[in-house]
């Protein structure tokens, strides 16, 4: 696949990187000579100094051949104007614009970027999608990693085994045995740096990060069944009040407003507009790093802390400082790979990764055949996937005992008419069932196989 990415910043990077390990043929535009060259030296791509949404520049790229543009500079007009330059002039099949400014996605404008409005296929808002995992991990604080599949009805849960877990040494399949009426299934194991897709003989071991699927309704009874019942932040620390901090703030206000939430702002002009905006969170004018501000904030009273400013070392530092000061739990927004498997040591107990909530929107649109979502998880060793299976599949009207799946791919859960089923040795998928599966990287391809359009569908 030929694809242009306009922006060569830590968005387009990320997403640069991913595309070209998969041999795409990527070409990347930016203003910014320093960014591409650094782009053109780490990766496999080719670099073009200019302005993406400028004719001659997508022109200089490949646009005439190009399959997919994503415009993701730091302006959404600029990616606005490049997607529709590159469907006028080129018609490039697939448009990926990201939007930044909420103006522009509030409800009453939901028609704007329809397809007769704009020749955009996709927007992306990367701040509304980490603050939707915020969000998430705030709510179900013993996990790891949390992410929702086919309408919200599907959960993936990432869990970290603890000295004090249940269920370590139990042979998979005892546990499904154990607990029959729980709809959720181990499909992977990360142990001491390797992933492995999950067997049904297989232990789970102290140390081990174990990846569930799992029916949403029983998503907290998995968490507690691996020893994790920690109970949700009632007193919360936000450091930052860009379109991050204040999505976060604003639906805590609106679906947990017992929750007692402070927000911490370096510019004073931001503090005073957002402080204006929000009705029961108290907003401070200062610096996370500052520890008299972290006081002020009755940090030692605090049982989260989240970081959430445009600055790695900041989210780090201050995650870190509030931990040191009393606060029970940290939580750090981290966009440089380098520093993530760094938080544990500093004592953060959790990180949140930009980069693979938006890469993983984009690889949903890359991927052929039926797949509806995905999720990226270890940089990119492996993706949960949901599919839907058409008549053509191979798996329809196969039992699951009877199926002989590929390497590195276990089936999680199926989502039919409403209802999620947990598969077992009886159950057959049919056609327009939604398949939540857990894949290795280099077996996604499979993946698209099976779920792939045949000629016969037509």
């Amino acid at each position: 696949m030929k694809v242009i990415i306009c922006g060569a910043g830590q968005v387009g990077y990320g997403i640069a990187e991913r595309l070209s390990q998969e041999d795409n043929d990527v070409s990347v535009i930016d203003t910014s000579a320093s960014l591409v060259t650094h782009i053109t030296e780490t990766l496999d791509v080719r670099g073009y100094v200019g302005h993406g949404a400028h004719p001659d520049m997508l022109a200089k790229a490949g646009a005439d051949q190009a399959d997919m543009i994503i415009a993701v500079t730091l302006y959404d007009e600029v990616n606005i104007v490049a997607c529709e330059v590159a469907h006028a002039l080129f018609s490039v099949p697939t448009k990926i614009a990201r939007i930044r400014a909420q103006n522009y996605l509030r409800p009453e404008y939901a028609d704007l970027f329809s397809r007769q409005n704009m020749s955009i296929d996709v927007t992306i808002s990367p701040e509304i999608e980490v603050g939707k995992m915020v969000l998430r991990r705030i709510s179900f604080p013993g996990a790891t990693d949390i992410v929702r599949f086919a309408d919200d009805h599907i959960t993936m849960v990432a869990i970290e085994c603890m000295e004090d877990c249940p269920v370590v040494n139990t042979p998979l399949q005892q546990l499904s045995q154990l607990f029959p009426d729980l709809m959720a299934t181990v499909t992977a194991i990360y142990r001491n740096g390797r992933l492995q897709v999950a067997r049904s003989t297989d232990q789970l071991l102290v140390g081990d990060l174990a990846y569930v699927i799992c029916q949403r309704d029983h998503t907290r009874r998995t968490l507690g069944l691996f020893g994790h019942e920690e109970q949700e932040a009632g007193r919360l620390v936000i450091a930052g009040a860009g379109n991050i901090g204040y999505y976060v703030a604003r639906a805590i206000e609106d679906v947990q407003p017992k929750t007692k939430v402070k927000l911490i702002e370096r510019d004073a002009e931001r503090a005073a507009m957002v402080s204006d905006q929000l009705s029961n969170t108290i907003v401070l004018h200062g610096s996370a790093l500052d520890q008299h501000m972290l006081q002020q904030a009755d940090i030692q009273d605090a049982d989260l802390m989240v970081t959430l400013t445009n600055s790695d070392q900041t989210n780090i530092l201050s995650a870190a400082m509030a931990k040191r000061m009393g606060c029970k739990s940290g939580m750090a927004l981290i966009n440089d790979p380098s520093f993530q498997d760094l938080t544990q040591g500093i004592g953060i107990d959790h990180h949140i990764n930009p980069r693979a909530v938006t890469i993983s929107r984009v690889l949903q649109h890359v991927r052929k055949g039926r797949i509806r979502s995905v999720y990226a998880v270890q940089k990119g060793k492996a993706e949960v996937i949901e599919a839907e299976a058409l008549e053509t599949s191979p798996l329809v009207g196969v039992a699951f005992r009877d199926m002989h799946l590929p390497p590195g791919i276990r089936i999680g859960a199926i989502y039919r008419d409403g209802t999620v089923l947990r598969p077992n040795g009886d159950l057959k998928i049919k056609a327009k069932d939604r398949v939540v599966l857990f894949a290795k990287a280099d077996a996604v391809r499979d993946v698209e196989q099976m779920f792939r359009v045949s000629i016969q569908y037509f």
